[in-house]
């Protein structure tokens, strides 16, 4: 039996470090860490990440999955509802740090059953909220922007060069990996699916810069 740590740092404020040490202080030892870095949780499906696939790979019956929270899963109501059951049909134990939440399928209690996935479906319904409320305020701040500026504004600066793009679009027709594209061009793999999803709003987004 072994005890897991997996974290999903999807912006440049998290760190893994971080959710390793909160983790820690809360009593927790691992004997794996596994870290999926610059993963959408939103777009890219768990069983879809590099780590994430490998932690479906390594899981067995009797271990424990130590998270943060459930959004570290994922912020897809489906698919963390579906990982989280998938989980515990194989009788690994997920833990979260915060809250102190522990999910397992041994009990054969109905009521039990019922009050666990309950719960389950409102902390993966939460963190789906959460990221679409945030989205909605970032549109209404940018048409807020777009009306101030007389249809000047331009959106965010992108975090790639011209030369990345390029790059990146290339090895895509060549059918390489994310993570392969992500070190050569040196742009983070959520970038690369950001390109890789839409490649006319990254071309876009590097006229309207003068990139």
């Amino acid at each position: 039996m072994a005890t897991f740590l997996y974290a999903r740092v999807s912006t440049s404020e998290q760190t893994l470090d971080h959710q390793k040490t909160q983790a820690e202080k809360a009593g927790f030892r691992f004997d794996h860490i596994i870290a999926d870095q610059g993963v959408s949780g939103v777009s890219v499906l768990m069983r879809d990440r590099p780590e994430g696939k490998r932690l479906f790979d390594m899981l067995r019956a009797g271990d424990t999955l130590v998270v943060r929270w459930v959004d570290r899963l994922g912020r897809n109501y489906a698919d963390v509802t579906d990982t989280i059951r998938e989980f515990m049909r194989r009788g690994v134990v997920i833990k979260t740090v915060i809250n102190n939440m522990t999910f397992d399928g041994s009990t054969s209690d109905p009521m039990q059953m019922a009050v666990r996935d309950a719960m389950i479906s409102f902390m993966a319904a939460s963190a789906q909220a959460q990221v679409e409320a945030t989205k909605e305020a970032q549109k209404a701040a940018i048409e807020a922007l777009k009306a101030k500026d007389d249809g000047a504004y331009k959106g965010r600066k992108p975090s790639f060069t011209r030369a990345a793009y390029e790059t990146v679009v290339n090895l895509l027709g060549k059918n390489a990996s994310v993570s392969e594209i992500a070190q050569a061009s040196g742009i983070s793999r959520q970038t690369v699916y950001r390109i890789k999803e839409n490649p006319a709003a990254a071309e876009k987004a590097l006229a309207l810069w003068s990139l």
